[in-house]
């Protein structure tokens, strides 16, 4: 079976202990993250081989976050250290009418310091049948955009399935380049990306607020597209959400069911688990409805799981597809 390869920054992620406000805390907890890491970690949990390649700082932090993912059973083969701070990011966990807040702390890091001539693409994506990546990653940095790029135009040439969410971040961008600047000329070595309107609008200067219209407008500017996904998340609050899958493929838009997400545990890494899930049921289903319903039924349970990763199981997420969503006690 052939495997994924991600690419992007992997963060120190600090919590706010249960819905506690920053304000109140005297300790927080730790664990690790990044869009694109959450991916490969999610495909591992569900049997299939993934690899992740990122910059850590050469410090004991670094080599923490490492050795957190060496446990997750992804390749790190292609982890590197260089000098330099790890990213963090923290996390206050809302409730009801009182939303979550993160705040990020990642400006100069050793992966926003990484220099593109480092990676062998080659060699990394060698024996590979997919590569993914997110709109964060060019957003970082000048380096990690070109490495990016480097990487989606060494995967097209190989014959690989390219992916990205394009996961606008405005606050990201410092660097004196816009995401209208960088995006479109990755974006076009793109097989299947993660769109909503809003992004299409603020990357791409796409208007539109119809999925179905903006997608075929997309579809248009870069011909190498052939899905655009995304969920549609309708948000009762912070606690309570209804979650649908949609995607249109130049022909035809499928929507999965719509799951209720209520009480929500931790909604961090749910378009990831979404991205994963299409990832596998696209390998193993020859239906997009059915890969789009397992992506969507994996991203529901991904909200009932603590941390970034999505901790289940082909059989759970199968389970849901099938309509089990009583939550009632395996024994």
């Amino acid at each position: 079976m052939s495997k994924t390869v991600t690419f992007g920054e992997i963060m120190m992620r600090l919590s706010a202990p249960g819905r506690q406000r920053f304000a109140q805390v005297s300790s927080l907890g730790i664990t690790y993250g990044g869009g694109e890491a959450n991916v490969s970690v999610a495909l591992a949990q569900l049997g299939m081989p993934a690899a992740h390649v990122t910059v850590f700082p050469d410090n004991d932090l670094g080599k923490a976050a490492a050795a957190f993912f060496q446990k997750t059973g992804i390749d790190t083969t292609n982890f590197q250290y260089i000098p330099g701070r790890l990213g963090l990011y923290f996390l206050e966990t809302g409730e009801s009418i009182r939303p979550s807040r993160i705040i990020y702390d990642r400006y100069d890091s050793a992966f926003a310091r990484l220099e593109p001539t480092a990676f062998n693409w080659e060699n990394i994506l060698n024996g590979a049948q997919w590569f993914h990546w997110t709109g964060i990653t060019p957003a970082v940095s000048a380096p990690a955009a070109q490495a990016c790029g480097d990487a989606i135009r060494t995967a097209r040439r190989l014959g690989l399935t390219v992916s990205a969410d394009v996961n606008y971040r405005r606050v990201l961008w410092q660097y004196g380049k816009k995401a209208g600047d960088i995006m479109p000329a990755l974006v076009e070595g793109c097989d299947v990306i993660v769109c909503t309107t809003g992004d299409a609008a603020d990357i791409f200067g796409i208007q539109s607020a119809d999925f179905q219209d903006m997608a075929r407008q997309m579809m248009q500017r870069f011909p190498n597209l052939k899905k655009v996904i995304a969920t549609r998340r309708d948000t009762l609050s912070a606690s309570h959400n209804r979650l649908t899958g949609i995607c249109y493929d130049g022909a035809e838009y499928t929507e999965s069911q719509t799951f209720d997400l209520n009480p929500i545990v931790d909604r961090i890494g749910g378009g990831d688990a979404f991205m994963a899930g299409f990832i596998y049921g696209t390998m193993h289903y020859n239906d997009t409805a059915r890969a789009l319903a397992f992506a969507t039924a994996a991203s529901a349970l991904k909200h009932m799981v603590e941390g970034d990763f999505n901790l289940v199981t082909v059989a759970e997420v199968e389970q849901v597809m099938g309509g089990e969503v009583s939550g009632r006690l395996m024994r």
